[in-house]
């Protein structure tokens, strides 16, 4: 090798290391100059700025715990006492919290020296620690209390609304209604609302005591309040659970049996026209480049909402994904195995069913499994939207911003039906398929 050899190949050496060292430093300077593109265009100093960390307190809260309304009406005086707020949660008559006493004047111990009194013509007051008594009168629509200028961050107040938040409970005063907020840990009546006669027994009293129900056995009568409970209506959850499944399973079993027949148009080893092939990669391109929601909002607008527009738009979307793996999977068969059946004397039906068929089920099964998995996720989604399974009465506890124990209980019973239909599918898969080891 020469020297003007040596000097080319030093040269081109030194190109390749320059030109690495710069894309070294380009790729890094790049992702930087997007992450601060993104950083202002999305705002996120105005976005912290606007956080409020007191509201997600409040929500988290809200979660694990559950409230009890003392609630006076300023237009007849009547207080009523109900968990949540709720009509289903109202205490019987004659009945309230033992936190709160009196006639004339109704006292709400809240816990912490933290007092409120219902007083005669719609007079409120308010007894706070290292505070001064706040009295509030409300007069038609208006209200006129003794509250300084100079308001601490836990009060706000205008002529017609006063909010006031403590860590012992909130008070809301209208013209129309004056509210306290009593805070207490747990899902109340969970297990039996207040007008069931097994509410407040305990588990061993109803199992093992005497019969509360003289009409009904103890196990019986407990079982049949818990699953017509009308605050968690455990059994249209249980329903809406099934539908939820339902959609699932329906739309992944009816895409993998349209997709499969169809998979062999667009394998090349078994269907040798073009423009057939082509034709029918280009139909499971567009099926599955629309996303499952908009097809559920398109399916809508044609059948109404409900479980079957879920379904369709599962069964849709998946049919393009199937279509595609299938039809990979068919060109990768051993055509060694489809000689052999052929050279039986077998028909051309017979060659797919016992030399191509036996070869691409493992691969088939284990994506059709994995598909129904995720789609038990996706269609809670789409039951959001179309009206129908869990998705559905998740959206509506979310959208009252009223009960957020009922949004957490279903998210838990959410992420446990997806637990569980990942169990369900690997088992399957093993059962069906067999486990490497």
């Amino acid at each position: 090798m020469t020297t003007a050899d040596l000097s080319l190949e030093k040269h081109n050496a030194d190109t390749l290391f320059r030109r690495k060292r710069l894309l070294g430093f380009a790729i890094p300077a790049v992702i930087l100059v997007y992450l601060g593109y993104i950083f202002f265009a999305f705002d996120l100093p105005g976005l912290a700025q606007r956080a409020n960390l007191q509201n997600a307190v409040t929500l988290a809260s809200d979660s694990w715990s559950h409230k009890v309304h003392v609630t006076r009406n300023n237009r007849t005086g009547e207080v009523s006492y109900a968990v949540e707020g709720e009509r289903k949660g109202t205490y019987p008559e004659g009945t309230r919290p033992d936190w709160v006493s009196g006639e004339e004047v109704i006292t709400i111990d809240l816990g912490g020296d933290h007092i409120v009194r219902y007083l005669p013509e719609n007079r409120t007051e308010i007894d706070i620690p290292d505070f001064p008594l706040i009295e509030v009168q409300a007069e038609g629509r208006s209200l006129l209390s003794n509250l300084p200028e100079d308001l601490p961050e836990w009060i706000s107040a205008s002529e017609r609304r006063i909010g006031i938040t403590t860590p012992e409970g909130r008070i809301t005063l209208t013209g129309a209604r004056t509210e306290v907020f009593n805070y207490f840990p747990g899902w109340e009546l969970f297990w039996f609302t207040l007008d069931s006669p097994y509410h407040g027994k305990g588990f061993g009293e109803i199992l093992f005591g005497e019969r509360i129900d003289p009409e009904r056995g103890n196990f019986a009568g407990a079982l049949q309040d818990w699953w017509t409970n009308k605050m968690w209506r455990h059994q249209d959850v249980a329903w809406a659970i099934g539908e939820t499944i339902l959609m699932a399973f329906l739309g992944t079993m009816g895409a993998a049996i349209l997709a499969l027949p169809l998979a062999f148009l667009a394998a090349k080893r078994f269907s040798p026209l073009m423009l057939l092939r082509a034709a029918t990669r280009r139909i499971f391109d567009f099926v599955r480049g629309v996303d499952a929601l908009i097809w559920t909002v398109v399916l809508a607008r044609a059948f109404g909402p409900g479980p079957l527009t879920g379904t369709l738009a599962i069964l849709i979307t998946d049919t393009g994904t199937f279509g595609k793996i299938f039809s990979e999977a068919l060109e990768n068969v051993d055509q060694k195995q489809i000689e052999g059946v052929e050279s039986t004397g077998a028909k051309p039906l017979q060659r797919y069913r016992f030399g191509v068929i036996p070869q691409v089920v493992p691969v088939l099964l284990a994506q059709i499994l994995y598909f129904l998995e995720s789609n038990t996720r996706s269609a809670t989604i789409i039951g959001a939207i179309t009206g129908g399974g869990i998705g559905l009465m998740l959206t509506q506890a979310i959208q009252t911003q009223k009960d957020w124990e009922e949004v957490a209980y279903y998210i838990v019973l959410i992420i446990l039906m997806v637990m569980f239909m990942d169990w369900f599918s690997g088992w399957l898969r093993g059962k069906l398929i067999g486990r490497k080891d």
